[in-house]
């Protein structure tokens, strides 16, 4: 989507314009979906959370005022996932004070990843949050360095080393399942 229209479909859909919405909607549920699955969100869980983030940008959309939409809408969805994250943990933590766990099956199963994939889906997936989703973001989303820096409401030099660090534990973590070669390649 060109600028010039985003800018006058989110003026349209602030004053009201329901129809205006649902193509800001159209054009950035995929990208939501996605971004959500990148971070942790299971794949069974990623209708609420992609809907949550939506109604979120619904209810505060008048709020929006500048820079890229799309920065705005990546820091609304993992504001989002966070919140689900810690609902999801406060639930489990009831649930295993009442009930004996059950196996549940995960998005990763579903998503039919090569075996390199899912290695690095998994080794992503274990990384620190802090340098998940500037990986995420950057090499999936191909988000800028100063995109990133305010989506995470950061400077430009903590996201670079965040991106630095982070490549370097996800090298090291590949590295120490076997899943690299000697010069770093899969």
């Amino acid at each position: 989507m060109l600028e010039k229209e985003e800018r006058a479909l989110l003026q349209q859909a602030a004053e009201g314009d329901d129809q205006a919405f649902h193509e800001i909607i159209k054009a950035y549920h995929t990208t939501v979906e996605r971004f959500a699955r990148q971070i942790g969100v299971r794949e069974e869980d990623l209708q609420d959370v992609t809907q949550e983030v939506f109604i979120k940008v619904y209810r505060f959309i008048d709020k929006y005022t500048h820079g890229k939409f799309s920065t705005w809408l990546y820091s609304v969805t993992i504001n989002v996932a966070k919140d689900f994250f810690r609902k999801q943990k406060r639930e489990k933590e009831k649930w295993k004070k009442t009930v004996a766990e059950k196996p549940v099956m995960h998005y990763e199963d579903d998503m039919h990843l090569s075996e390199d994939g899912e290695r690095l889906h998994d080794a992503l997936l274990n990384l620190d949050e802090k340098y998940k989703i500037p990986i995420v973001l950057f090499y999936f989303h191909d988000a800028t360095i100063k995109e990133i820096a305010d989506i995470m409401r950061m400077r430009e030099a903590t996201v670079k080393t965040r991106l630095k660090r982070g490549k370097e534990r996800l090298k090291a973590c590949l590295e120490k399942g076997g899943h690299l070669d000697a010069r770093g390649a899969f």
